[in-house]
């Protein structure tokens, strides 16, 4: 074995959130989001990955998204927790949804290049309409660095057909399981 792969192997020991994959699939993105649109310069191009019940993406801040001196901006941190919100409604509904209320709390700063984990799961479903979510940002040693609870209302049938064709992919895995 070579110290690469010991590396892995001790790193996934002490960080059972980091285990493996296999059972996560990935989750479609888009052209044009800030979060994860593919087409987007600025953006920060993030690609999620659920098991159907938990969704998980990986971000690394770059020295551009500071706010303070070698802090990051939380206005930015606070976006990935709601991003990761927002699609694991999808994960879970399978209905698209905005958010309508977001609380952050940050426990520790994040600084640039720290390589994080962020996670977030669906909490209540109220009828298919209201969806309470839960997300969590934690670095590769699993300190906590920000949570964020949000409340998160259904995409009208009318307004998805817009937005899916933004969507990279095949739009129908969103699209034949929205109920009007």
């Amino acid at each position: 074995m070579n110290r690469k792969t010991e590396n892995v192997i001790l790193l996934l020991a002490r960080h059972p959130f980091l285990h493996a994959i296999a059972g996560m699939k990935e989750l479609p993105h888009t052209h044009s989001c800030f979060v994860c649109g593919e087409s987007n310069p600025i953006g920060l191009n993030l690609r999620f990955e659920t098991d159907g019940r938990t969704v998980r993406t990986r971000f690394t801040p770059r020295p551009e998204h500071i706010g303070f001196k070698q802090v990051v901006h939380g206005g930015l941190i606070a976006t990935v927790l709601d991003e990761i919100m927002v699609w694991a409604c999808l994960a879970q509904t399978k209905r698209l949804a905005y958010c309508a209320e977001l609380t952050v709390r940050f426990q520790n700063p994040l600084r640039p290049g720290e390589q994080t984990i962020a996670t977030a799961e669906l909490v209540t479903n109220r009828r298919g309409k209201i969806f309470e979510v839960k997300s969590e940002l934690q670095n590769n040693s699993g300190k906590i660095l920000a949570t964020a609870a949000g409340k998160y209302i259904a995409v009208e049938a009318v307004e998805l057909a817009n937005m899916a064709t933004d969507l990279v992919g095949d739009p129908r895995q969103i699209l034949e399981s929205q109920n009007p």
